[in-house]
């Protein structure tokens, strides 16, 4: 599978886009600024687009899906329990910023659903506990997991801002994500890779 991480915007915020590298169909996921240079990464390539992703509906996460939609022409995906936070501009103004608007999304993602594009596919799982409708996405031939901001190398996502909620992040993380193999590469939103098992053993946010 080719897989692109993007750092955008002023929070560092990184967007992927992955993609099966026989037929070179792919998706974007969590962009959050700078949707030329996505764009661009995607052209290069010759990707075809089938999906815009975003885990989690936070202002650093969905400031591109407007553009990328217009030019891209493909469906946005969020789950149902973050389109509140999506219609408020992803929570800017909390921080004192202004944000442009998301369209709406065009698919409700669902705990379980698969997503193909070309030979691969992804399972959604619901990972609430930053946001109420948080989800990640896994890739199982490969063991590879785009997990938003829930858990991190060395970290896990905020719950300190309205709709988090640390006894469901730690759920999240003991009950899904620690369910997946150790070998599991943790692609997150900010930050560095990891793997599962590396996070169980020296996360300290979670020993």
């Amino acid at each position: 599978m080719i897989i692109k991480q993007l750092v955008v915007g002023f929070l560092q915020t990184n967007c992927y886009i992955a993609a099966c590298e026989e037929t070179l169909e792919g998706v974007v996921i969590d962009p959050g600024d700078d949707s030329s240079r996505i764009l661009g990464e995607i052209e290069s390539d010759n990707l075809k687009i089938k999906y815009i992703l975003n885990t989690h509906a936070h202002f650093d996460h969905v400031g591109a899906n407007e553009v990328l939609k217009r030019r891209l022409e493909v469906p946005l995906a969020l789950h149902p329990q973050d389109l509140p936070l999506l219609r408020e501009k992803g929570g800017a103004t909390i921080f004192g910023l202004d944000a442009s608007q998301s369209p709406e999304p065009d698919l409700e993602l669902e705990d379980g659903m698969i997503l193909t594009f070309g030979k691969r596919s992804l399972r959604v799982l619901l990972t609430p506990g930053h946001t109420p409708g948080h989800v990640s996405f896994f890739e199982e031939e490969e063991k590879v997991l785009f997990d938003g901001d829930v858990l991190f190398d060395g970290g896990i996502g905020r719950t300190d801002i309205p709709g988090g909620s640390t006894d469901e992040i730690m759920r999240s993380i003991r009950e899904v994500l620690f369910k997946l193999p150790d070998e599991t590469v943790v692609y997150s939103g900010h930050g560095n890779p990891t793997t599962i098992g590396r996070e169980k053993t020296s996360n300290p946010w979670i020993m």
